[in-house]
């Protein structure tokens, strides 16, 4: 995978030979249709396909353009601007498995010969450029979790797996989770995942089905850091048109219902040095932590709370971000991160240091954020906090949902965002999101947040109602 950031449209074309040995390797392979996939400040890809034959002016920017400012919540341009045009990474390339006449490539957008000042993969591209001027490179793996809906007779969503009756006895103790019987039911869906992400060389480790019904997590290897995001994406599509071939539909919202347990992504990132490639300078001697790793975290941690509002992007992921939740069908405590801490395997911290891999676990993710923003903010935190060898104060390996709110005041223990407000003025006033998202994306962003927030803030819920109606 390309990692470099250039400046001039011109030093980013590809070299004319290889593209030609790229088309004749997909026209030998049946492939009909090329999707150059530019990714919008939400995260999501957009494309128009083009026929393989239109395959080398694609690559040379000859292709498609976009008015992105028109449709991607960007409207810093207007209507007598030039369009955007988009350049095909060809170390992304893959060939769709659900449509195998379809080719998929991630591009880049230019303005103007010049990056595209609100292309997402240009901001991460250009934090690996920085990181790598302190000869660093970060290596990065997530833990995509998701819930499997369908269509009831009526036309209502409910899960795709849970063969427990709506009104009447369900159990108190959630029996999905680990399930053999419903890992068993699930088979026909995730074998064939499976079968999909082992062809592509994904390296699956294992498919799980987790706590809430119908709720399952892909763990997959570690890459460098832009490939995994490239993949996050790929993959969000990939389990949308899989699931549609089995009568379902996939949701990646967090908490879909007050007794689900919050679909994550955990952000694991680990950094190797250029000068010493191959080497996890996580890792220390004699199986410990290495000193690396602590500053590391001193830096994420220095920008827990912007890093945040980019990783958990919505209303609806800090209904997830709680200690306990009454009612949920699983008992008590939710697992998830409440707390801008690091601890040794402290799932209720929102860093972890696992102990079965040299990787720091942010655990305040989830799989609606813009993967390329999220990780382009670890990275350039991390890289502060390595090159200024910040501190993180003691590993808190206690449990956070039990301990008294008078403790952590007396440890000076800050919460994450309770809410997108939070997450977003925290946003607003950080220095290092302004550096790594540029002005221009970071205001629309914000500008977008800002809107969101306020549509759901003036809105009346069913809560509501039942609580106040006839209480007042």
């Amino acid at each position: 995978m390309s990692n470099g950031y250039v400046e001039s449209l011109a030093d980013a074309l590809p070299d004319r030979q290889r593209v030609q040995e790229e088309k004749a390797r997909l026209e030998s392979l049946g492939v009909k249709y090329i999707f150059s996939c530019w990714i919008d400040m939400l995260g999501i890809p957009k494309t128009k396909p083009v026929p393989i034959s239109d395959f080398e002016l694609l690559c040379m920017g000859k292709g498609p353009q976009f008015a992105v400012h028109s449709i991607s919540f960007v409207p810093e341009l207007g209507p007598a601007d030039s369009d955007q045009i988009p350049l095909p990474d060809l170390d992304s390339l893959v060939i769709c498995p659900w449509d195998k006449t379809i080719a998929w490539v991630f591009s880049d957008l230019w303005w103007e010969d010049k990056p595209y000042n609100l292309c997402p993969r240009h901001a991460l591209k250009r934090a690996i450029s920085e990181a790598g001027q302190h000869d660093y490179a970060m290596f990065a793996g997530v833990e995509p979790e998701f819930i499997a809906m369908k269509w009831d007779s009526n036309g209502l969503p409910v899960k795709a797996f849970d063969n427990d009756p709506v009104d009447g006895v369900r159990p108190r103790r959630q029996a999905f989770g680990y399930d053999v019987e419903y890992s068993l039911d699930s088979m026909g869906f995730l074998g064939e995942l499976i079968d999909i992400l082992e062809e592509m060389g994904w390296n699956l480790h294992d498919v799980v089905a987790e706590g809430a019904y119908s709720q399952f997590e892909l763990d997959f290897h570690y890459t460098d850091v832009l490939n995994m995001a490239d993949r996050m994406v790929f993959l969000r599509v990939l389990l949308k048109e899989v699931a549609k071939k089995h009568g379902m539909f996939i949701t990646y919202m967090p908490k879909p219902t007050i007794g689900d347990w919050r679909s994550g992504a955990h952000m694991n990132t680990s950094m190797q040095t250029l000068s010493a490639p191959g080497v996890n300078i996580y890792e220390g001697e004699n199986g410990n932590w290495s000193d690396q790793v602590f500053h590391a975290l001193g830096g994420i941690l220095k920008h827990g709370g912007a890093i945040t509002a980019i990783a958990c992007s919505t209303v609806n992921s800090y209904n997830g971000l709680v200690p306990k939740v009454g009612g949920f069908e699983g008992g008590t405590y939710t697992w998830a991160p409440t707390h801008m801490a690091y601890g040794q395997n402290n799932r209720s911290a929102m860093l972890r240091l696992p102990q079965s891999r040299f990787a720091i676990e942010n655990r305040a993710a989830d799989m609606c954020m813009n993967p390329y923003l999220g990780f382009a903010m670890m990275l350039s935190a991390s890289v502060e906090g390595l090159v200024n060898r910040l501190n993180p104060g003691p590993s808190l390996d206690e449990d956070l949902y039990v301990m008294a709110d008078a403790e952590k005041a007396e440890r000076a223990l800050t919460p994450l965002p309770r809410n997108l407000l939070e997450a977003t003025e925290t946003l607003a006033q950080s220095e290092l999101a302004r550096q790594v998202l540029g002005p221009t994306l970071l205001n629309s962003y914000l500008s977008y947040k800002v809107d969101e927030w306020e549509r759901y803030h003036q809105s009346v819920t069913d809560w509501e109602v039942k609580e106040y109606l006839r209480l007042y």
